[in-house]
């Protein structure tokens, strides 16, 4: 039952930072937003860890929390964000993602022991085809300039245009495999730490690459304003805090396979909350993507 509760919890809250990332569009640039946001995770489970007096871990286990952060977060919304500044369409991206879950069913068999049955990844391939009929409408306008909402703060012409199409295809592609390599870690000796610890260490590692992308990419805007302070103050809590640790929980306690299933939602969720705050279309195709991703959820998990 728990589980079952921490699944939606998680899934509605990740989904939420799609509407974040468009919220602060205006008023900073994506990876200094990041750093803010990993940096007070970071230091919001710091402080929870040495209140509790929980044990941190050192030596080599510190570097595999670092790194493990750095992939989960850091490289993945960096390489993400950066692609579809390049002029990757969003709609594109997020397919891609959705690419994620498939992944680490691949993956998590040879490595874990994790099987999925006939009917599991029937409902990944539903699940599948359920996000692209939600970003039905996206991946028909791949065409056009990528849509700046997806992503919170480049604007046209920052660094949009530059690199070649393979390379920002490429990067887009390691984005996925970052988040992907970055979940499995969690089923490694890293399971055995304390979450509050290193919940603390793996957020610092992905403040730190979100650092030098902001270094690289020279990102320098910031403009504060009560939606800005809002939109950290609820992706330090709600989005690092709460979201992410819900799903390190998730993949610890269970299959990576089948706790990663429940991202096919988190575009279908952000169509609806788009359609809420912003007023973006909702067509009937992307509610029928809904609920195909849904039943494909649910099979995947069953």
């Amino acid at each position: 039952m728990l589980a079952s509760i921490s699944a939606v919890v998680f899934v509605v809250l990740w989904s939420t930072g799609f509407v974040v990332a468009r919220a602060i569009a205006p008023y900073a640039d994506p990876n200094l937003y990041l750093l803010a946001r990993f940096s007070g995770t970071a230091l919001l489970f710091a402080c929870a860890a040495l209140i509790g007096r929980a044990a941190w871990p050192s030596g080599r286990a510190l570097g595999k929390h670092l790194l493990a952060g750095a992939l989960l977060q850091g490289v993945y919304l960096g390489a993400g964000y950066w692609a579809v500044a390049q002029g990757l369409s969003a709609g594109v991206m997020a397919l891609l993602g959705a690419l994620q879950p498939l992944l680490t069913a691949a993956v998590a068999a040879p490595l874990f022991g994790e099987r999925l049955s006939p009917r599991g990844w029937g409902g990944m391939a539903l699940g599948l085809v359920g996000v692209a009929l939600v970003l039905e409408p996206k991946l028909a306008a791949a065409s056009l300039p990528a849509s700046h909402g997806y992503t919170p703060g480049y604007t046209p012409g920052h660094t949009a245009g530059h690199a070649p199409a393979w390379l920002v295809v490429v990067i887009a592609i390691l984005a996925v495999v970052s988040i992907t390599a970055g979940t499995l870690f969690q089923k490694t000796s890293l399971a055995r730490g304390d979450l509050r610890s290193s919940s603390a260490i793996q957020n610092a590692g992905a403040a730190g690459v979100a650092a030098l992308f902001a270094l690289a990419l020279g990102e320098h805007r910031w403009i504060p304003s009560p939606t800005l302070w809002a939109s950290l103050a609820w992706g330090i809590v709600m989005l690092s805090g709460v979201g992410l640790t819900l799903l390190v929980w998730l993949v610890r306690r269970g299959d990576a396979s089948r706790a990663t299933a429940l991202l096919f939602l988190v575009p279908p969720l952000a169509a609806l909350e788009g359609y809420a705050a912003f007023g973006e279309t909702l067509l009937p195709i992307q509610i029928a993507g809904f609920v195909v991703a849904l039943i494909g959820v649910l099979l995947a998990r069953s």
